[in-house]
């Protein structure tokens, strides 16, 4: 079976509202590149849609009923929005699935040190990288930093036209002919990842004045660290912030400036952060739009995927459970076995997204089972690597279900596996949701450079996967 390029099924209503669709998701990618800003996003999106938060309602002791629109925030890094359906919770859900955090690299706990006339923060990678991508780019900081009365203080900087930039720093060719034999996972190495913050050093004067009080031996090792000194100032001047409260930031380095449209003829989008961002943004439009629901529905957008959905607000949390058990309370439905029966009886789509064919790659994939940019949502059957370990591999019926739901909506998809059999793989939050006993698929957009600073996908996918997620939503039958 072959899929064909679906620009060709779109006339020019589709293709105007493609457009409209896509800068919409251009400006999510542009506020939302932490998983924190993707949340504070969401949150505003669905509250212009009518949506309220649980906590709110169960403040005010009240109940929800059918076509009530609901979302639950997890300690700011994780969301789910739920639109009430006729059908008793009981029933089960109609479940959008995906992540907001994608690889980048964490500033440590104590990160600010001074070598050789330059101030550089020290960071961990996150999630699968190439690491050596990520030098020689303008990079910008995201964030918040606690202190320790409890402030928060949000920082974005890189981002505006004004905002100064950061990097990493490469080795000049002249020089890196040790460095280029090195095998490509270890030519820039972890440690090595260390972000230029500055090169001034602070003035004696302003020194002295703020250092007075420090005894002579303190005086003498911070004239050797007089550019450090200047960071610190600046951030103290900026932020209110001392060296101590990075002990309790979380901050994010990432690739700067915005999502642009690709090709000559703007078919495409190029930015950080699609994966997977892409099928977050997908799914929120598609629920945003839901206002009569026979089924649940359910947007469900997590975090540390990158990492296997571990921690409080990965998918292994209780989080979902836990919301589902409250909408089944405020429903007057609960019990604990209800609370089963709703998640067994579930159905989900765990969007994440699949590695687009890229011919000039084309020795890693099997072509006939390959995901291509153009021709629609993508279904994995299964993910994992090699013999399939750890993976969802959704059973016939409910594919068969699936086909069913989009042939009656026409919209088109196309299925793919992650490679050819041996040459790597990956996997989805879909696995977790399936211990419940819910049926559950891999389902996504495709795109090209995966995991790289900046990733590719195509418009036309982008909107037939709103299309896609709506239909799926809408299905009532039990």
């Amino acid at each position: 079976m072959e899929n064909k390029n679906i620009w060709d099924k779109y006339g020019t209503e589709e293709e105007t509202a493609i457009v409209e669709l896509c800068e919409g998701y251009k400006e999510y990618l542009n506020h939302g590149k932490t998983e924190r800003e993707c949340v504070i996003e969401t949150v505003a999106m669905a509250r212009e849609h009518g949506y309220r938060d649980l906590q709110e309602i169960l403040a005010e002791g009240g109940t929800l009923k059918a076509g009530d629109k609901v979302y639950a925030v997890n300690m700011k890094k994780s969301i789910a929005l739920f639109v009430i359906g006729k059908k008793p919770l009981e029933e089960g859900m109609n479940i959008l699935g995906a992540h907001v955090d994608s690889p980048r690299l964490d500033i440590k706990q104590n990160p600010l040190f001074e070598d050789a006339d330059f101030a550089y923060l020290d960071t961990h990678y996150y999630g699968g990288i190439k690491k050596y991508q990520w030098v020689a780019s303008p990079m910008s900081l995201h964030g918040v930093v606690v202190k320790k009365d409890g402030t928060v203080i949000d920082v974005n900087i890189g981002e505006d036209e004004g905002d100064p930039v950061f990097c990493i720093t490469d080795l000049l060719i002249h020089l890196a002919g040790e460095q280029m034999a090195k095998k490509a996972s270890v030519v820039i190495e972890g440690e090595d990842l260390n972000l230029l913050v500055g090169s001034r050093p602070l003035k004696k004067a302003e020194e002295e004045s703020e250092k007075k009080e420090a005894d002579e031996a303190e005086k003498k090792k911070e004239e050797k660290e007089r550019v450090k000194a200047q960071v610190l100032a600046v951030l103290k001047e900026k932020y209110g912030m001392e060296e101590e409260d990075f002990l309790s930031a979380e901050l994010e380095v990432v690739p700067a400036g915005k999502a642009r449209d690709c090709g000559l003829d703007r078919s495409m989008v190029l930015s950080y952060g699609q994966d997977d961002r892409i099928c977050a943004y997908t799914s929120l439009k598609a629920i945003l739009e839901m206002e009569e629901v026979e089924r649940t529905s359910c947007c469900l957008l997590v975090d540390k995927e990158e990492i296997g959905s571990v921690g409080a607000t990965g998918m292994t949390s209780r989080f979902f459970e836990n919301t589902v058990a409250e909408l089944l309370d405020r429903s007057g439905q609960y019990s604990e076995l209800s609370l089963r029966r709703c998640l067994s009886r579930s159905r989900m789509l765990s969007s994440d997204v699949s590695a687009g064919f890229d011919p000039t790659y084309a020795s890693a994939f099997e072509k006939k089972n390959a995901a291509f940019l153009g021709r629609g949502m993508s279904f994995n059957k299964f993910t994992g690597s090699r013999g399939k370990g750890g993976s969802n591999d959704a059973n016939a019926e409910y594919i068969a279900r699936l086909r069913r739901i989009f042939s009656e909506a026409g919209v088109s998809f196309q299925t793919a596996e992650l490679g050819k059999v041996d040459v790597g793989g990956g996997g989805t939050i879909a696995y977790i949701l399936a211990e419940y006993g819910m049926e559950v698929i891999d389902s996504g957009l495709p795109v090209l450079n995966m995991h790289a600073l900046y990733e590719l996908s195509s418009k036309v996918d982008i909107y037939e996967a709103v299309r896609g997620y709506k239909a799926f939503l809408l299905d009532g039958e039990n």
